[in-house]
């Protein structure tokens, strides 16, 4: 087998089977065995991989390695992910950069909104 060495490598750093595992569950695995103590992550919309429930459990996979001295920078839409605690959130639409709050953000109340009452957002369709 020509790449059985480098098939070996990969499974004995991130495990063997992560295709058995769902999308999300396989992201989450990937993700802490990449982990590194005092590391700087730069993460690009992480909750597309994860459901609402797999997003929970992310944010405390964050804290945890918050507590080992990782830093994130996260580029995200997720309401869930941006209500970490004590996370610094920036603002991209308009020049200059600044920090907003959580409440503040409209994919928020945009959220709340939608959950609150479909019915007023589908019946446009």
């Amino acid at each position: 087998m020509p790449y059985a060495s480098e098939l070996n490598a990969l499974q004995q750093r991130y495990g063997e089977g992560l295709d058995v595992h769902s999308h999300g569950e396989s992201y989450l695995e990937l993700f802490q065995a990449r982990f590194v103590p005092g590391g700087l992550y730069l993460l690009d919309e992480p909750e597309a991989a994860l459901s609402p429930l797999r997003q929970l459990g992310f944010l405390s996979l964050l804290k945890e390695m918050v507590a080992r001295e990782a830093q994130f920078i996260i580029a995200t839409h997720s309401p869930i992910l941006m209500a970490y605690p004590e996370a610094e959130i920036l603002s991209f639409d308009h020049a200059p950069l600044k920090n907003v709050r959580w409440e503040s953000l409209e994919h928020v109340s945009l959220t709340r909104d939608f959950l609150n009452n479909p019915d007023s957002f589908l019946h446009h369709l």
